[in-house]
């Protein structure tokens, strides 16, 4: 049965942690959640996904999260949902990368979930705090990291070298003036350590100029930075590998991207676990030679989904959103192979690459 035809249960009180995610109610559609169904946030946050389901039917969610704030954020809306009817808690908190979701859930005695969803990138919680350093909007230690722990943007910004840093602003940041970005970055060290957010984007500011688009000359280079302190495309790649792993029969995983670079990883990945193999056209007499043995999975619908005008208007943010959607078929089984990374441009990262240039395209 498509998802999207589906029929919402009748929506229990609703208790709004007044954190609004992108895309809620196409998550929800697709995820039709049910009574007694256990279902998975890999990237809880401010909880907003979370809520949505438990409101829609009497079920239970395992939220997933590395930051530690989301954790106690998690804590508190779990004690306003309380238990379900079989006495056990509505919400549940694991801390960690959903990457590694499997693990976590078989420790906790749970061995597949109805359904996972995936929003991907920083949170807004993120990005409106200050002292996460994940924005330039306000002044702010350089740290972007999502677990408060490991190599910061700071460390990384002062002791990489300028290759690194070319790679880093060109492959995850798709910035056009990688190499003028990751020289100024080298030359400005060396008078002092770049330690603040404000510090760095003027530093970025000063060799990249405004265009018509309106977008702060800054912009990509600090997401090329965030991506690379978080090894957030790693986490990608191994975290839907493990969400299908885990979906029982019937099973839908729901992510929502918002930039290329993730919404690449999903649309391959997603394509492969559907059987759909790249390389040749269907009309092509040879790709009936590479079928194999029946898919495990079904895509929702075959094109992303993206958000309404209406909510673009109310929430900016949103203009980047797709959605995609993996349905396990009802046969299947829970054993699922790992799928491939994604190799090419982000495995080099790193490495000194030949195509990032002050003039090139990324």
């Amino acid at each position: 049965m498509n998802a999207m035809n589906r029929q919402l249960p009748a929506s229990l009180p609703d208790h709004d942690p007044g954190h609004i995610p992108v895309m809620r109610d196409e998550v929800l559609k697709v995820l039709s959640p049910k009574n007694g169904e256990v279902y998975v946030d890999g990237t809880f946050g401010g909880g907003g996904y979370t809520n949505a389901v438990l409101a829609a039917a009497d079920c239970h969610v395992w939220g997933i999260d590395r930051d530690p704030d989301a954790i106690a954020r998690g804590e508190a809306l779990a004690s306003i949902w309380g238990n379900a009817a079989d006495g056990t808690a509505r919400l549940r908190m694991l801390r960690g990368g959903f990457g590694g979701m499997s693990g976590m859930l078989h420790d906790a005695g749970v061995s597949s979930v109805n359904g996972v969803m995936l929003d991907l990138g920083v949170s807004s919680f993120q990005i409106d705090e200050a002292e996460r350093g994940f924005s330039f909007r306000a002044d702010g230690p350089l740290d972007m990291r999502m677990a408060k722990a490991g190599r910061s943007a700071a460390d990384l910004i002062n002791e990489a070298s300028e290759a690194e840093l070319a790679d880093i602003f060109h492959y995850y940041g798709e910035e056009r003036h990688a190499r003028r970005v990751a020289r100024a970055v080298v030359e400005a060290r060396k008078a002092e350590p770049i330690t603040t957010t404000l510090q760095l984007a003027n530093v970025i500011r000063s060799v990249v100029f405004a265009d018509r688009s309106g977008i702060d000359p800054a912009t990509r280079s600090f997401q090329g930075l965030r991506i690379a302190v978080n090894d957030e495309l790693g986490e990608i790649e191994r975290g839907i590998a493990q969400a299908l792993s885990v979906l029982a029969p019937e099973g839908r995983l729901v992510v929502v991207s918002f930039h290329s670079l993730e919404d690449r990883i999903v649309k391959r990945a997603m394509a492969a676990a559907a059987g759909q193999k790249p390389g040749l056209s269907r009309h092509d007499p040879r790709s009936m030679e590479r079928q194999e043995k029946p898919a495990s999975f079904t895509l929702a619908f075959r094109k992303a989904m993206k958000p309404s005008e209406a909510e673009c208007r109310r929430n900016p943010r949103a203009r980047s959103a797709k959605l995609r959607a993996l349905i396990r078929t009802a046969t299947s089984g829970t054993e699922t192979s790992i799928i491939p990374a994604t190799t090419g441009r982000n495995a080099n990262v790193g490495a000194r690459s030949e195509q990032s240039s002050d003039r090139g395209t990324a």
